[in-house]
């Protein structure tokens, strides 16, 4: 009994984005812009729609991450199926002739993508894992008749096609807005956010420990959705790293709004009063003149550490709006910045490795048990751990997959046998069929986590269940028997991650805490640096972003996110110490010496006292070093936090 199936799944999904006019204006989209776009939802939703069923023909994901259809994701795409169809044809000629063996390189492949699907995000997160279960759909449902391995590589690889072309034609005939648009307003709410924050910190308002977090998170959020941006025409990577600079520009603005929370104690009346003011003018020309000539005006070290950091939060302000002014015009800024993304290779090798020891469970009892066409069910093993593993929490993907397989047994059903009830012309049945694909696809676009599983899932399973074929075979047994091995198959993979659980967030909180220490203590390195200070600001804040995943937001793991946000503090102090107290002359090489020597030691009166040195050896050569003395004032600060600053202020060199 042989039962073909294709299926559909969307890739990971942040919050719901919020659309901001007024933002809009402020980045120079104009009104009637921002109306084209909402008066595109309902397009946009029909183009989803659409796309999403016709996505299900070729078995792919037609719209993960929102991007513009046609070039990138269908690259990624094609890439990921081709790699898919060579590993099932490879591993099978290899292995053909021992199960054992066969069954080890199907595992061992599975979780060589799962541990890729842990390296990267967005539509490559995506790719990786549809490479893994390409495999069920060629190479395990063809595990005993292995002769027929590249018939179904051909056919897999004319239905993709097929299905891209669909995608295609659906999203311009109906005319899909593009997403600059609302990216644009986005990042602008951002940054209003971001230029709120340091206001508040300057008036020395109480701000929540949380806050700072919540903003890294929403900011790392969109990194995805900024990549696939590059696929909009041809102005496409010209928005996406004026984007990616604006989104890399955010965390570090935010940074700076840090600084100046955790150096405001002693920050003159007047010269808060002057930064709060330039942040409100949300200008891109010069600015900083009277705050920076105060600061120069200043004795106190402290304050012209705040002075210096001010200016550097306006600065970092106005190249944000600068970067969203080019991507609204689609203009190319003139340095791109990168937006790396923490890689945990440790969380990585742990998810692959499980996954491959559920699907070698899973294939051992079928074994054991000698029932005939299991393929079937360990096929649904694989597909189902696939798309688990590009959702945040494998376990409760399975569990709702557990709830969905009923749900769509009895969907199945109703359409194979009361709607169609016999009918052979194909036509017909895509017309029968389109009222299921179309509710699955609308549940899958509710901001509702669970509800929107289930109506990916529904979509998956009810093709699986129908088998679509030309003409249509109706067999009741061939259907009870393919709602058995779903059903199997998910409580077995249940059961499976009952026996042998998935690292628990605890875990991988700990995980990414240690790796945050480690990183902290190369630092700082005279190494050539891998990254500019505000590309590892972006790397570190999305490390933040995953731990504030791990940990959720309970009281009882604020501890955790504290730890991570001081050791970004810190990380990003020591960097931009590094930076400064690189662009020194030689002249000031022993006091800069004992600047690298104080950081290393992580003693803050040796790193005031080397500021201080600094600073007065600076004056007498009339070498300007208002931006390594501001640095090592931080630095002293976020070494001794909770710590005031004034404290700092008083102290003096010895």
């Amino acid at each position: 009994m042989k039962i073909g199936w294709r299926h559909e799944y969307r890739g990971r999904q942040g919050p719901p984005n919020d659309f901001c006019g007024d933002a809009g204006k402020l980045v120079g989209v104009r009104d009637q812009d921002l109306a084209g776009y909402r008066g595109g939802a309902l397009r946009r939703l029909l183009a989803r729609i659409g796309s999403t069923v016709f996505g299900s023909i070729d078995g792919h994901n037609p719209r993960a991450a929102h991007p513009r259809p046609g070039s990138g994701e269908s690259r990624l795409r094609l890439i990921a199926t081709v790699l898919g169809v060579a590993a099932s044809i490879a591993i099978v000629g290899m292995f053909v002739q021992t199960e054992i063996l066969l069954l080890g390189a199907f595992a061992a492949w599975l979780g060589i993508c799962v541990y890729t699907v842990g390296l990267l995000d967005g539509n490559r997160a995506y790719a990786a894992a549809l490479s893994g279960y390409t495999l069920a759909f060629i190479a395990v449902q063809q595990i005993d008749t292995p002769q027929h391995v590249f018939e179904s590589a051909m056919a897999r690889g004319a239905a993709i096609t097929v299905g891209i072309l669909a995608i295609t034609i659906v999203d311009d005939l109906l005319a899909a807005p593009d997403q600059h648009p609302r990216l644009a307003a986005q990042l602008e709410s951002l940054r209003l956010r971001v230029a709120s924050y340091a206001q508040r910190a300057l008036r020395a308002e109480v701000i929540p420990a949380m806050t700072a977090t919540a903003l890294f998170r929403e900011i790392v959020a969109l990194r995805p959705e900024i990549a696939s941006l590059a696929a909009e025409l041809s102005s496409g990577p010209a928005r996406s790293a004026a984007a990616r600079n604006a989104m890399v520009g955010l965390v570090t603005e935010l940074f700076a709004a840090r600084a100046l929370e955790m150096l405001s104690v002693a920050n003159p009346p007047a010269l808060r009063e002057q930064i709060v003011a330039e942040l409100d003018a949300n200008s891109v020309s010069a600015h900083g003149a009277a705050s920076s000539e105060q600061g120069k005006r200043s004795r106190d070290l402290l304050a012209s550490a705040v002075s210096w950091f001010g200016e550097y939060a306006i600065g970092t302000n106005s190249a944000v709006l600068e970067s969203l002014v080019a991507l609204t015009a689609g203009r190319r800024p003139p340095q791109a910045w990168r937006a790396p993304l923490y890689r945990s290779h440790r969380i990585a090798a742990e998810t692959g490795i499980r996954a491959a020891i559920y699907f070698l469970m899973a294939a051992a009892l079928f074994a054991v048990s000698g029932w005939s066409s299991t393929e079937v069910s360990l096929s649904f093993v694989v597909i189902i751990i696939g798309l688990g593993t590009t959702t945040p929490d494998l376990r409760a993907f399975t569990t709702i997959a557990i709830v969905a397989a009923p749900i769509a047994s009895l969907m199945a059903g109703i359409l194979e046998f009361v709607v169609l009830d016999g009918v052979t012309a194909f036509p017909l049945l895509a017309i029968g069929l389109a009222p299921f694909m179309i509710g699955a696809a609308l549940l899958m676009t509710v901001p509702n986590r669970i509800l929107s599983a289930l109506g990916r899932l529904n979509l998956v399973f009810i093709l699986a269940l129908l088998a679509p074929s030309n003409p249509q075979t109706y067999n009741p047994q061939t259907f009870l028997f393919s709602v058995l091995f779903l059903m199997l198959a998910t409580g077995l993979l249940f059961l499976a991650q009952i026996f042998l659980p998935p690292a628990s967030a605890d875990r991988y909180r700990y995980w990414l805490l240690a790796s945050a220490r480690r990183d902290l203590g190369h630092l700082p390195s005279h190494q050539k640096r891998g990254f500019a200070p505000e590309e590892a600001m972006f790397r570190d804040a999305s490390r933040i972003a995953q731990i504030l995943a791990a940990s959720g937001d309970s009281p009882e793991h604020h501890a955790a996110v504290q730890e991570a946000m001081a050791s970004f503090d810190q990380a990003a102090t020591l960097r931009l110490c590094e930076v400064e107290m690189d662009r020194l002359a030689e002249g000031l090489r022993m006091e800069i010496s004992a600047a690298y020597e104080a950081l290393r030691e992580r003693d803050s009166k040796s790193i005031i006292a080397s500021a201080h040195a600094l600073h007065e050896a600076a004056s007498l050569q009339d070498i300007p070093a208002a931006g390594a003395s501001a640095a090592l004032v931080l630095a002293s600060v976020v070494f001794t936090l909770p710590r005031t600053g004034a404290e700092f202020a008083a102290e003096k060199p010895s």
